[in-house]
């Protein structure tokens, strides 16, 4: 990369980097009708664990108004960024947020807890704005991250889950516990939810999908 007097200056060699992964659901969303929008279209917005619900459970999917907008690896500032194009443009409803594990495993860089905060309300905001309905997920339970050990993720994502939960009360937005559900004594995810601890497995997956209903049904009332 050229650099003149310390600025740097991205070649024709070197295409701008798309750092929020915008790309990913650009055709996608292309194909769908915002003309003819079906009733109750949900979006679910998020990184693995909602991208990894869609490949292991599309049954749960299939044949309703749900649309996927999780891409692996994602952090909240990355979300916030495609939040227009991902979910507000494709008129849903309601909106379900699961965001803030990758943020506090520090996957594009050192973040706190109020940043993670700050950036989960700066989409309800949007949604609210835009008349969407608010689910907000509870982070999962996270023991130790299998790709960043040593963090002890376990009391942070306790401290997170509580101000999401003071939030959607203050702000009339729904909050969805699936850490209470699935919890462990070292408040981590046992492996019979998610083999490595962290992302789901079908078993976890199904503990997670009634109570999602239960938001979504309870957001469109």
């Amino acid at each position: 990369m050229a650099s003149l007097f310390g600025i740097q200056k991205i070649t024709a060699q070197e295409p701008a980097q798309d750092w929020a992964n915008l790309k990913e659901f650009q055709e996608a969303n292309a194909l769908i009708s915002t003309t003819e929008i079906e009733p109750n279209r949900v979006v679910f917005m998020g990184n693995s664990i909602t991208i990894g619900w869609l490949n292991s459970r599309p049954m749960f999917f299939k044949n309703k108004p749900y649309i996927n907008r999780g891409i692996s690896g994602q952090t909240t500032p990355q979300m916030l960024i495609r939040f227009r194009q991902d979910v507000i443009d494709l008129k849903p409803k309601v909106v379900v947020i699961l965001a803030g594990t990758n943020d506090i495993a520090g996957n594009t860089g050192p973040s706190t807890i109020e940043m993670i905060v700050d950036n989960i309300k700066n989409m309800a905001e949007l949604a609210h704005t835009n008349n969407i309905k608010v689910v907000l997920s509870s982070t999962l339970p996270v023991y130790d991250y299998p790709w960043k050990p040593g963090l002890e993720p376990a009391q942070k994502i306790i401290a997170l889950n509580a101000l999401l939960k003071e939030y959607a009360k203050e702000k009339g937005h729904l909050y969805l516990d699936y850490f209470s559900a699935m919890a462990d004594e070292r408040n981590g995810l046992p492996k019979k939810y998610a083999e490595d601890e962290v992302h789901p497995t079908i078993a976890g997956y199904q503990v997670m999908e009634p109570l999602v209903e239960a938001a979504i049904k309870k957001a469109l009332e």
